[in-house]
């Protein structure tokens, strides 16, 4: 195939990305690991389900970097969980470590390429990889709002009995507890889900989604999420190989929009061949703009702590 994405980490995330990328045959697949064995076990599993799966995309698993020279792509899900006992700060300096290594090595062999930033805590990390890389702000994107923004449109799915490719909705700020769902913007066959449910079902299902990744972690105890995570950037992926120009809720580096400056916030872009090709400046209420700027206050406090590192 004419397009490469290199995977950095197999873990879940990871190789579901990299089973999703082949399948659709958006192109072919380098999946990197520093576990001896993994990526090698995972890449092998996968190009025996080609003949079933029936695409031609090549898949190599890799402990090193030399394969994924010329990659188009590079989706970045390395790093540790937060452990019991972990700060937040603690996971910040270890994840920001490795964000760090791993992006300096794929810059390096890749230097056209656009990074697509899974691993968390993901607004800082998408910073660690802006300042590591070196890139234009265009080329170093964060996957948060897409799943965010599945997620809710899933729940409004669910309470309403309808198709979820009826629905469509908008989250905005960082990826956490202070992210912004917009009910105003969230629509059922293009009417806002205001006209279809109570506010009160509306604030649960906003809730729910501000909550979505621990409602996982919760019920499975020992992981987090990963079909709805690897979706989200294969979705990225897709808009940008194929130049589809999709407005999508992304992390971006702002300077300005949105009253906000030199952060990642999430916020709707037009993804294409060259990242991130637009902001889309959307009107927002005054309690919407206020819950943005509290997102974008917590965003900026993990940027302060990654400069004492």
């Amino acid at each position: 195939m004419d397009k490469k994405v290199t995977v950095v980490g197999a873990g879940n995330v990871g190789a579901t990305a990299a089973q999703r990328l082949a399948e659709k045959e958006l192109c072919d697949v380098v999946l990197v690991d520093i576990v001896d064995g993994v990526p090698q076990g995972k890449a092998l599993d996968l190009t025996e389900a080609a003949p079933i799966e029936k695409h031609d995309a090549h898949i190599t698993g890799t402990n090193g970097y030399e394969e994924s020279a010329g990659s188009d792509i590079v989706i970045i899900t390395a790093g540790i969980p937060r452990k019991p006992g972990m700060s937040r700060d603690d996971l910040i300096s270890t994840n920001a470590n490795i964000m760090k290594s791993v992006t300096k090595e794929v810059a390096k062999l890749s230097p056209d390429a656009i990074l697509i930033i899974v691993s968390n805590p993901l607004d800082a990390m998408c910073h660690v990889a802006f300042e590591a890389s070196g890139f234009p702000k265009n080329r170093v994107i964060g996957m948060a709002g897409v799943l965010d923004s599945a997620r809710f449109r899933a729940f409004i799915a669910m309470e309403l009995n309808v198709s979820v490719e009826n629905t469509h909705a908008f989250v905005l700020g960082g990826h956490g507890d202070t992210m912004v769902p917009l009910p105003r913007y969230s629509t059922v066959a293009g009417i806002p889900i205001t006209e279809l449910m109570s506010q009160d079902r509306i604030d649960a299902l906003v809730d729910r989604t501000a909550n979505g990744g621990a409602e996982i972690v919760g019920l499975l105890k020992t992981g987090s999420a990963y079909y709805a995570p690897a979706s989200a950037a294969v979705e990225m992926a897709e808009s940008i190989l194929k130049d589809k120009k999709k407005i999508l809720p992304c992390a971006a580096y702002l300077e300005g929009e949105y009253g906000c400056n030199e952060l990642f916030i999430g916020v709707p872009v037009k993804l294409g061949k060259n990242g991130i090709e637009e902001v889309i400046e959307i009107t927002l209420t005054d309690d919407e703009k206020a819950a943005l700027q509290k997102s974008a206050d917590a965003v900026q406090e993990l940027k302060d702590i990654l400069k004492k590192l």
